[in-house]
């Protein structure tokens, strides 16, 4: 049982990290040079509640698997329990709240308002899409964080 848990604490925090890792620095990017600016936020507006998805199940699953583990060898990793609480809190944090007031936002771009209002939603956009990417670059870099103290309990 705790190489199960092991096991699908590695998968979950490896394929987490990677997928924000490879959409964050090369997909999204990637997206925004070759396609159309309006078709390019199209694309990655659909990608992004798959994006979610994977964060919510990624976090929930290396957390429990964390959690059993902790509980099976009777320890307590509290620097590696913080960094996944926090990481998986974050996600659905920016999934659940950040992202809905993004896609209302754009909604209202999109919808032919009156100059003043296109620059004020504009500028509400400009301002969550910020605080997105703040939350996202918290939650890469406690990913990083949290594969380094994995990765110094492996015997092999």
């Amino acid at each position: 049982m705790l190489d199960v848990l092991r096991f699908t604490l590695l998968l979950g925090l490896a394929a987490w990290l990677g997928m924000l890792i490879f959409f964050t620095f090369f997909a999204a990017p990637s997206i925004f040079k070759v396609l159309p600016r309006e078709l390019a936020g199209q694309v990655i507006g659909d990608i992004f509640s798959k994006y979610w998805m994977i964060g919510y199940v990624a976090g929930l699953l290396s957390l429990s698997s964390l959690l059993g583990i902790a509980f099976i060898e009777k320890s307590f990793p509290v620097a590696l329990i913080i960094l996944l609480t926090a990481m998986t809190g974050i996600t659905f944090y920016s999934g659940l709240a950040v992202a809905p007031v993004a896609r209302r936002l754009k909604a209202g771009i999109h919808s032919k308002p009156e100059p003043a209002n296109k620059e004020a939603l504009e500028r509400g956009f400009r301002k969550v899409h910020a605080k997105s990417a703040v939350l996202n670059l918290l939650v890469i870099s406690s990913g990083l964080a949290a594969l380094y103290l994995v990765s110094r309990n492996l015997r092999f």
